[in-house]
């Protein structure tokens, strides 16, 4: 079976990798010199790629954010840069021979279904390569575009910005590093990730430096308790359960106030305990920057004048050089047919955020649509896992009518614009959990406990690691069991460079943890196995 895989990026490399695994002949298009994808940094600013900016830092830690069976080298950092991630895809494109299926420079310019597409289920593609057309037929298409492809810049919500601003106004797409900034006077506008790291690089080389914002916004950081990585302290199972057994409403209060027990939030005017609507960003630094007053907090703009920009509260900051819009990014997808392109809004148009549901045959699959509350990475790898097995005829999918129904029941009834994507982020586990169990590969802690009871506690109260989707079904792994049980020794690894008089392992304190709660997980798995209806399943 011939399967074309559009990008190179993260998402088309696993699933590339995931054809190879399940005996299908894959073809990765590549429209760029190099495979990568966003995270291979250029300082060229074409306008035909999105590239990360030169000071980025990944906020998901290695052992969150590797494929599952190939973890990342033991000495790179837990937080890695951009250079180190493009070195860790390539590690991956050498060891598992993808080259050799990526075409390079060459653009998709048109993905259709073929006439007699309801029997057969194939495609036809038409490339272009060094300006020469080509048309393919292929027995499935796999998009992996992701969704960082064209700005989102609402200049219509921020009147006078075009008629009367005589400064500069840009995109993050656009931005760099620092240089062209020096001794100006920055307005950016919003508080992602992209728009807290901005902002606080941009206020070491800036005369001043404005945040704008109208969402509520919780500030974590990359480290968590005892200087491990956040996510691998809070992405586990029994806090998954715990999130699911716990009234809402107790569940939030406990996140506000641990929130808040790092810095008053409201005394800051981030966010408030109050608030029902709210984000989440990671940022070590944007606390501090505020506290200086290197970066100064304000609410949403009301208008520009020439070169003053008017605040919803009716403050106004003068002389303003440079606004930065932080606003992200819509997905398109221009190469599909207009029928099948237009139907999808967002990832709750697909069947599981993959599968278009109206298709007579599933045969077509977008990768790496999603916002989860972990690695993208990961979730991408695992959509490809099932699809490939969907494809080979492994892992069945519904009729139609079924996913159509699915489909309907998840949609919003309107269109929500991207600076609100923040809101539809789904949990990490949840999601993993249910793709997996889709393709047959989610191990269960409750069957682990009677048979290997120290994985079954690392599984559960430990970090839910992409290793953990490797233990069981096809495609697993038999080196997911060691990777699991020596993670925590593979984050400090790095951190060795100079050893103390004492220098016990401070994760032996989480396996005594383990022990402990050995009767907890007992229970635990007793309540899931008795009431696995209606709740996530161990």
């Amino acid at each position: 079976m011939r399967v074309a895989v559009v990008g190179a990026g993260v998402s088309g490399l696993a699933a590339t990798k995931c054809c190879l695994d399940e005996g299908l002949e894959p073809t990765c298009f590549e429209q760029s010199q190099d495979i990568g994808g966003l995270w291979r940094y250029t300082d060229s600013r074409d306008s035909r790629r999105v590239s990360v900016y030169r000071s980025v830092i990944t906020n998901t830690s290695k052992e969150m954010s590797c494929f599952s069976d190939f973890p990342f080298p033991q000495d790179f950092p837990s937080y890695l840069s951009h250079g180190l991630v493009l070195q860790y895809f390539r590690m991956y494109a050498r060891h598992f021979g993808l080259l050799r299926h990526v075409r390079l420079q060459t653009r998709v310019l048109s993905v259709r279904r073929r006439p007699d597409f309801t029997t057969s289920g194939q495609w036809e593609v038409v490339t272009e390569a060094g300006g020469v057309r080509e048309s393919h037929v292929f027995d499935a298409v796999m998009v992996c575009t992701g969704h960082y492809q064209e700005p989102y810049l609402p200049l219509a919500s921020f009147p006078g910005i075009e008629s009367r601003f005589q400064g500069q106004c840009l995109h993050s797409r656009e931005y760099r590093d620092v240089q062209e900034f020096r001794g100006k006077r920055v307005l950016v506008v919003g508080i992602g990730n992209t728009g807290g790291d901005l902002s606080v690089e941009l206020s070491r080389v800036a005369a001043k430096v404005f945040l704008s914002t109208r969402s509520h916004t919780w500030v974590l950081s990359r480290v968590s308790e005892h200087g491990f990585p956040r996510d691998m302290v809070g992405t586990t199972r029994f806090n998954h359960l715990l999130e699911w057994l716990l009234p809402s409403a107790l569940t939030r209060r406990i996140k506000f106030r641990k929130f808040n027990s790092w810095f008053n939030h409201t005394n800051y005017g981030l966010a408030s305990s109050k608030s029902s609507k709210f984000k989440m960003i990671i940022n070590d630094e944007l606390p501090f920057c505020l506290l200086s007053g290197t970066v100064v907090l304000k609410p949403n703009v009301k208008e520009f004048t020439e070169s003053s920009a008017v605040f919803e509260d009716g403050t106004t900051e003068e002389n303003i050089d440079v606004v930065l819009f932080a606003t992200g990014y819509n997905f398109s997808f221009p190469f599909l047919e207009e029928s099948v392109g237009s139907a999808i809004d967002d990832n709750r148009s697909l069947y599981k955020c993959i599968f278009p549901p109206q298709l007579e045959k599933p045969t077509l699959a977008i990768i790496g649509l999603i916002q989860l509350t972990g690695s993208i990475m990961v979730g991408a790898e695992m959509q490809a896992r099932w699809v490939t097995g969907v494809f080979a005829g492994w892992n069945k999918l519904p009729p139609p009518s079924r996913m159509m129904a699915e489909v309907q029941k998840s949609k919003p009834p309107v269109k929500r614009n991207p600076s609100e994507r923040e809101n539809l982020k789904m949990s990490f586990i949840g999601y993993m959990d249910k793709i997996a169990a889709c393709a047959g590969v989610k191990p269960s802690v409750v069957r682990l406990l009677l048979t290997d009871p120290q994985l079954a506690l690392a599984i559960f109260f430990g970090p839910c690691s992409p290793y953990q989707y490797r233990l069981v079904g096809r495609g697993s792994w038999s080196g997911a069991r060691a990777a699991i049980l020596s993670q925590w020794q593979r984050t400090l690894k790095p951190l060795r460079t100079r050893v103390l008089g004492d220098s016990s392992d401070s994760s032996d304190s989480w396996c005594w943890m383990c022990l402990l709660a050995l009767p907890a997980a007992l229970t635990a798995g007793f309540l899931f196995s008795k009431y696995s209806w209606a709740g996530p399943q161990l």
